[in-house]
């Protein structure tokens, strides 16, 4: 089924990013999987493609592009190639990052950050997780507290992605401990600020390239100046920034299926079984078709997604049903491919392996499948 979401310009911006994959991640993948981290070059190497911050306003550096296809390009090319991994930092900075930044910084905090987050010297990263509360963001322990003209930040955070490489790390805190969600506040802890350490770079078992980081907030001093919009507002902010991430997650699961669809396909059309080709046989041809069908269905959802989010127009609950959905389908077929390939799906020198490993992950991070069908429930007044 043809897609009519895309225009020539998202055309020729795709062809360009192939060529980036091809020639930046790709022949490097490997060893950046076995580095757990990619360099921070390669933030430079994007940001010279104009493939950082493509919304941000033209007197800050960027391209004033303030539509999502350009990034559902990107995403949708670093799955394609297997390299999921290595581009999710770019995703994470262009897609769930950058809307901070560009909502709720003051003119003098713009200033500041957004140079860096286009030419790819300042790299972001959003704190929001904390050891033992998972999707209870209410519940967070970390706080800030005035003290004349700055903050004291104390706590921690887990599961961080671009946690060892960021520079800039918006940081969700309790500005009122005494108070749940009105409590919360956000603001932008940076690198070298006395007090701010991180862990170590965890160890997953998928998107090893990705560096998820620890970090620990000990009485670090962060500026008034650093404040992210209103205090108190924070969880505002996060549900506001919450679905475009959503989205985000839910165009890398589509692609991710598609892919392992196609590498499928190719495989099952040259192992043979029983002197016949693996994808003779009916039960083969039944699930290649279950696939395409439902991938071909979600492409649809999702695209209207991003014309919505486009729009200004997409619910949260919209936004929840695409991501569970869409990481629950990506699950099942990654699972039937590996199946399809036999005992060759369980090895890493075929890329549905890995994918095997990475796609897991989509279904817990940016809120759980279950907490998107609650959210999706309770949108029913039930």
């Amino acid at each position: 089924m043809d897609r009519e979401i895309f225009e020539p310009e998202h055309d020729d911006f795709r062809d360009s990013v192939r060529r980036f994959i091809a020639d930046e991640i790709s022949p490097n993948f490997e060893q950046w999987e076995e580095d757990g981290t990619v360099p921070r070059e390669l933030f430079a190497r994007a940001g010279e493609k104009n493939m950082l911050a493509m919304a941000a306003p033209e007197e800050y550096g960027g391209l004033g592009l303030d539509d999502f296809r350009f990034n559902q390009v990107i995403v949708e090319e670093g799955s394609y190639a297997g390299v999921i991994g290595s581009i999710l930092g770019i995703s994470l900075h262009n897609d769930i990052c950058l809307p901070y930044f560009l909502e709720y910084c003051t003119e003098e905090q713009k200033e500041r950050w957004l140079p860096g987050t286009v030419d790819g010297s300042l790299i972001t990263a959003v704190a929001m997780t904390e050891p033992g509360i998972g999707s209870d963001l209410a519940s967070m322990s970390t706080k800030a507290i005035r003290d004349g003209d700055h903050y004291v930040v104390d706590g921690s955070k887990t599961f961080i992605t671009n946690g060892i490489n960021a520079d800039l790390v918006i940081t969700a805190v309790k500005t009122d401990p005494g108070e749940k969600h009105r409590g919360m506040s956000l603001m932008v802890v940076e690198r070298g600020m006395d007090g701010f350490e991180r862990g170590r770079n965890l160890d997953k078992v998928g998107m090893h390239s990705q560096d998820t980081a620890e970090l620990f907030f000990n009485e670090v001093p962060v500026p008034e100046t650093n404040l992210l919009g209103n205090e108190g507002d924070g969880f505002k902010y996060l549900v506001f920034n919450l679905a475009q991430e959503r989205l985000s997650i839910a165009v890398a699961a589509v692609a991710s299926a598609r892919a392992a669809l196609d590498w499928t396909l190719e495989y099952v059309k040259e192992r043979t079984a029983f002197g016949k080709p693996v994808g003779s046989f009916q039960n083969s041809r039944f699930k290649l078709a279950e696939m395409k069908t439902e991938i071909d269905i979600a492409t649809v959802y999702l695209d209207r997604c991003v014309t919505a989010l486009n729009d200004r127009k997409l619910s949260v609950e919209d936004a929840a049903a695409a991501k569970w959905w869409t990481t629950e389908l990506c699950g099942r077929v990654i699972d039937d491919c590996v199946q399809l390939h036999g005992g060759y799906g369980y090895m890493l020198e075929y890329p549905i392996a890995r994918a095997w490993a990475d796609n897991r992950v989509t279904r817990i991070y940016g809120g759980t499948t279950e907490i998107m069908k609650e959210i999706v429930g309770r949108s029913l007044g039930v």
